[in-house]
């Protein structure tokens, strides 16, 4: 099956932080990346979505200048990282993976150690940057103290500590529990107000639905999608339950009408949604608008309708139909 992406809807708020271009990457004789193209603007959350081996971790990494795009550019700010590293790299913050702290030292020990590697970055930096991810009462304690959501926030604090227009976030509510989800999103949307671009790598559809402006969703190393999450989702699939009897002339009608029938819906409908379906409901792929007509049209041909409604779509069920139910990681 071919994919379509659905194109990005552009809109002119916020300047762009950061351009990727036709990213490829090739590890021996092998493209990991085949082509991946999106923009990240200030003030704006960005979320990136993937399955296991979709391409994220090498996306980011080529985003940090771990390693060397194949091909394609990636611009901060206007400076490309791979012709103009340092420059670049000026803008940014990010945590890939686990932040990297000392757990002997305590959290303001591990920031000036950190601090003594950049330019202009003293104890009031330091200090605005723990008001910032609001670890004031704990700062002068040991890390090994810290709960992994603290530590979470320290890495962070780092992150910010040289002043980024751009922070690269690889699953930063990994771990945490639903306290430590709901403080880190308040965090994330607060710097995003401040006008910092943040691009948030994450595998919690829900939390990317919640979280995000607009999401780039990734399989085998290519984006199919990019877009504002609302948008997104109302392109998606509309999908109709009905309870008719008896069932085979339903699904006969839909057929002649030429009205897709979905065959395992569990492929594609989120398991909350498919705990309320009866096992004989037949789900259709139609505008929830042609539900009045072929209600009627039942009548006339004696089928009864039991029950009839609409599914509100999800960035799951998009995510499902676009990967061709691929699981997550």
């Amino acid at each position: 099956m071919q994919h379509t992406s659905i194109s990005e809807q552009r809109d002119s708020s916020g300047k762009t932080v950061l351009q990727v271009k036709h990213l490829k990457k090739k590890i021996g004789k092998k493209w990991i990346i085949h082509d991946v193209t999106f923009d990240v603007r200030e003030g704006e959350i960005f979320g990136f979505l993937g399955p296991n081996g979709a391409g994220k971790t090498t996306t980011i990494r080529m985003l940090v200048d771990l390693i060397k795009p194949t091909e394609g550019t990636i611009e901060i700010c206007g400076f490309n990282v791979h012709k103009d590293p340092e420059r670049a790299m000026g803008y940014i913050g990010s945590i890939v993976e686990n932040p990297e702290v000392y757990s002997y030292l305590t959290g303001w020990e591990n920031l000036e150690q950190f601090a003594r590697m950049l330019q202009g970055v003293d104890d009031e930096r330091i200090m605005e940057v723990v008001e910032m991810v609001r670890l004031e009462q704990r700062i002068h304690d040991k890390v090994r103290t810290y709960s992994l959501g603290m530590r979470q926030r320290l890495g962070i604090a780092q992150a910010l500590l040289g002043r980024p227009k751009l922070l690269i976030l690889d699953e930063p509510t990994n771990g945490l529990d639903p306290k430590g989800i709901k403080e880190m999103r308040d965090f994330i949307r607060r710097l995003a107000a401040d006008g910092m671009a943040l691009f948030v790598s994450s595998h919690l559809l829900s939390e990317i639905q919640l979280l995000c402006d607009r999401v780039a969703i990734i399989s085998h190393g290519q984006v199919l999608a990019v877009g504002k999450v609302d948008e997104l989702i109302q392109n998606n699939s509309n999908y109709v339950v009905w309870e008719a009897h008896p069932r085979e002339s339903a699904v006969d009608f839909f057929a002649n009408k030429r009205i897709k029938v979905i065959d395992d819906p569990e492929q594609i409908l989120d398991d909350s949604v498919m705990a309320g379906i009866s096992p004989e409901a037949i789900v259709t792929q139609m505008e929830g608008g042609q539900m009045a007509e072929f209600v009627a049209l039942f009548t006339e041909q004696g089928v009864q309708v039991q029950s009839v409604y609409k599914i509100n779509p999800t960035l799951e069920q998009l995510f499902l139909e676009l990967t061709e139910g691929e699981s997550i990681e």
